[in-house]
């Protein structure tokens, strides 16, 4: 869901749907590639961490403070809704994850480099879900060297164990786990698949009504927390 229509979907009105979007994409963007501050537009972001330290940098420049006092704070108000949008559910963020995984002091070396792994979606916790699956969960498409290792309950979400449990896991095509990931689809317990009406256009990714998966008993815990938690059913 693009930042505009997840405004909209909040309620904000037109006019500041408007407002904030041609900020955000526009002028603060501008501001930040001038001052080599990022490389692309401030949309080009997808993890809240990334996205905060850029933003503490830009709430520094002499032009966002001059236009943002002139705006009525229009500027940072903007600035922090983006980071709403890109925080809200239980969104990726790599990063942040990694670097928690490395700062745990109670786990060995050998844990930490298998739940990195696990998080990018490689090493045994990948190896198991291909073993498993053979190919997309839900399309059957066999090639896996383009299949993502996705997690059903979000690794921010679970513990150690379930981060490197086979069942906490689909094996999809990219456009699906990306959807799935941010909670725009989720599936029942019989395996149907729920469309969130955030969701627009989903024809354009493939996606219909008519998908399913097949899930083992073992998988229906993971999935009930993703229908309850991390799906947008509304």
């Amino acid at each position: 869901m693009r930042f505009e229509d997840w405004m909209r979907h909040r309620g904000l009105s037109s006019s500041s749907v408007k407002k904030y979007e041609g900020a955000v994409r526009g002028a603060m963007s501008e501001w930040a590639l001038d001052n080599g501050l990022i490389a692309g537009p401030l949309t080009s972001l997808v993890s809240r961490t990334s996205f905060e330290n850029v933003a503490l940098k830009i709430r520094e420049l002499p032009i966002f403070q001059e236009r943002n006092e002139r705006g009525n704070n229009m500027y940072n108000a903007a600035l922090t809704k983006f980071a709403e949008y890109l925080s809200e559910g239980f969104k990726s963020d790599i990063e942040s994850d990694i670097d928690e995984i490395f700062s745990t002091k109670d786990i060995g070396e050998t844990e930490k480099s298998n739940l990195v792994k696990s998080r990018i979606g490689q090493g045994t916790f990948r190896q198991k879900l291909v073993a498993y699956w053979s190919g997309c969960s839900v399309t059957g498409f066999k090639d896996t060297n383009l299949l993502v290792a996705s997690h059903i309950k979000p690794w921010s979400a679970s513990n150690n164990a379930e981060r490197l449990d086979p069942f906490n896991g689909l094996l999809l095509i990219p456009n699906l786990d990306k959807v799935f990931d941010a909670g725009f689809i989720t599936f029942s317990a019989s395996g149907k698949i729920l469309i969130s009406p955030m969701l627009t256009e989903p024809e354009k990714l493939g996606i219909s009504v008519q998908l399913h998966v097949p899930l083992a008993k073992q998988h229906q815990v993971y999935m009930e927390f993703h229908r309850t938690e991390v799906f947008r059913a509304t």
